[in-house]
Parts: structure tokens; C-alpha cells; sequence
């Protein structure tokens, strides 16, 4: 058996909310959303009924067609989940500068 050629190996206490909502469009939303020093303080967002994860900040909330990506949905539910997560991701924080 080969060995392992660690990258990194660290442990961390994060911080971590649990909403649900349902939108105009229906669609239930259970959501995951990890605070992390990592990331430049983007958050670590999981749809828990599909397992999908993606670290998200504002800057990947203006991206075109971002969510419905990551977390195979419609155009109609990512506006949903747009207007939610602006108001819970904040800015980016660059602390090794």
C-alpha cells in the first residue's frame, strides 16, 4: 500500500446554522451553512436533501448560473436562494495579506 502525501491535516471548531424555508417557487430549501477561518470567510453551504456543498460568498452569488450549477435547481429557486444567502454570507476577508 503506497502512502499518503498529505496536502494538510488540521481540525477547526466551526460554527454551524441549520435553516429550512420554502419560497414563492415551492421549493423547500434545508440548508447547512458552516462558518470556517477557511475560505477568506466564505461560508460552507449544503442542500441536505441533496448533499450538494459549495463554498459561497458574494462574489459567487453574482455569478451567472452559479447556483443552479452547483445545486441543480431552477433559475426560479437559485433567485430564492439568492435572496436568502445575500442576507447571511458576508464580505470576504483576506487575513493572510
Amino acid at each position: 500500500m503506497s502512502e499518503l502525501d498529505y496536502l494538510y491535516d488540521s481540525t477547526e471548531e466551526t460554527t454551524t446554522r441549520f435553516v429550512c424555508f420554502v419560497g414563492e417557487s415551492m421549493r423547500r430549501f434545508d440548508l447547512a451553512i458552516t462558518n470556517t477561518n477557511r475560505f477568506y470567510g466564505k461560508k460552507l453551504v449544503t442542500d441536505l436533501q441533496s448533499g450538494r456543498t459549495a463554498v459561497i460568498g458574494p462574489d459567487d452569488l453574482e455569478e451567472e448560473g452559479y447556483l443552479e450549477h452547483v445545486y441543480k435547481i431552477t433559475e426560479e429557486e437559485a433567485v430564492e436562494l439568492t435572496h436568502f444567502l445575500s442576507q447571511v454570507v458576508g464580505a470576504i476577508n483576506f487575513t493572510d495579506i
